[in-house]
Parts: structure tokens; C-alpha cells; sequence
């Protein structure tokens, strides 16, 4: 399995759900795409969202020997439909965790739901997302949100609609960043979608309930409804 994280972070949030997958013996690998934190020397400048989904694909074939059950969070997303349906070989499955953002919202009330979400989160997470922020840098930060705010506008649906593989959407109940009218959508577009919710947790479910998050992917990897 491939965690791929979400704007401006790292790899890091998702350490307490790659440890419980890992703990069943599932090899998981948890990047951190170019630009952000400790990948953050490896581009002058941020990419944009395919540019990113085709690093990704190519980091992809030189680790990994065959085809992986994707998990992305929030932008992240973006990124993994991206590479699903310009490079269907590399992946099996697909788990999208809060897939934002929303095509047509703006940034401003994106970032209100982002704000209003923060709240919901343990305090743990909000201190590792700001120290991950600023090793990003707040600059590198508003390019990359650019980038996805217009792939949003202009491709991500197309990808979503494009994945071959069977994909599973899962919405933390209390998260203000994704509706669950937009979870819907998300739902419909994919050719082969199915929907989870995850009780007490917000837009990062993947580290305030892992254990939840990891019993849904595991049944969704042995082939079971999502």
C-alpha cells in the first residue's frame, strides 16, 4: 500500500494508520511528494497536479514491483486520480480519505472549512501539520493550493470518472472541508466507487481513528464491499 498525503504535509499523519496496516504484515510506503518537507529540496518549483501524479508514477516504478492499493487524504486525492487514470498498470486499488477540493468553491470557503476543521482535530495532528506547513514554507504553500484549486476546476472529475479500479470514498462525519454532497459525487463519478463514513472523526479520520480507517481498507483490499 501507497499513503499519499495531502497539501503541504508530509508523510508523517499517516504514521499511525501505516502502523496499524503494517502490524498484519502489509508493506506500506508512505512518500513525500516533491516540494513538501523533507522532499522539499527536490523541485525549484512546485508542480502542478499531474506533474506531481507523474513523479509519483515514476517513484512508483522504481519501488514498487507491481501494481499497489493507493490511499490518498485530501489533495491527495487529486494526485492519486490523476495517476490512476494516466497510468491504470500502477494501481489496483484506490481508498480516497475527505477527497477535496470541491470543483467550483472558493478559497475562501474552502478555507473556512479547513479552519472550522481544525477544531475537530487532535490538538497532536494541528502541531505536526503546522511544523510540516513551514518546512514547507507558506510561499511553496500557496502554489501548490493554486495548482489544486485549478485542477480542481478542470480535471479532477475527468480523472475520478477515468479510474478503472475499484475506489473507495471514505468521509470523516464531522468534516467541514468535504461535504457529504460532494462525498456523493465523488461517489457517482467513479466507475467502480463505493462510499464509507467514519463516526468521531473530521477531515484527517486517517489519524484521529486509524484503527476504523484501517479495518475499512483492509475489507475494501480483501475484496470485500466497501
Amino acid at each position: 500500500m501507497v499513503l499519499v498525503h495531502g497539501l503541504g504535509l508530509s508523510g508523517r499523519y499517516f504514521v499511525p494508520l501505516a502502523r496499524r496496516l503494517a502490524a498484519n504484515g502489509v508493506t506500506v510506503l508512505v512518500p513525500d511528494l516533491p516540494g513538501n518537507v523533507r522532499s522539499r529540496v527536490s523541485v525549484r518549483r512546485m508542480p502542478d497536479v499531474v506533474r506531481t501524479a507523474e513523479t509519483l508514477a515514476r517513484w512508483h516504478r522504481q519501488l514498487v514491483p507491481g501494481p499497489s492499493l493507493l490511499v490518498a487524504n485530501s489533495v491527495g486525492c487529486q494526485v492519486v486520480a490523476a495517476l490512476a487514470a494516466r497510468h491504470p498498470s500502477l494501481v489496483h486499488r484506490l481508498v480516497l480519505l475527505g477527497p477535496a477540493l470541491t470543483p467550483g468553491a472558493s478559497v475562501w470557503r474552502q478555507g473556512a472549512g479547513l479552519v472550522a476543521d481544525a477544531f475537530r482535530e487532535p490538538p497532536a495532528l494541528l502541531g505536526l501539520a503546522a511544523a510540516d506547513y513551514l518546512r514547507t514554507g507558506p510561499l511553496r504553500w500557496a502554489v501548490s493550493l493554486r495548482h489544486a484549486l485549478r485542477d480542481a476546476d478542470v480535471a479532477f472529475e475527468d480523472h475520478l470518472a477515468r479510474v478503472a479500479v475499484p475506489t473507495l470514498v471514505v468521509r470523516g462525519a464531522g468534516d467541514t472541508l468535504v461535504s457529504e454532497a460532494w462525498t456523493r459525487r465523488v461517489t457517482r463519478l467513479l466507475p467502480d466507487g463505493r462510499a464509507a463514513e467514519v463516526a468521531d472523526a473530521a477531515h484527517a479520520a486517517h489519524y484521529s481513528a486509524p484503527d476504523a480507517v484501517a479495518e475499512l481498507i483492509e475489507k475494501f483490499a480483501a475484496g470485500a464491499d466497501g
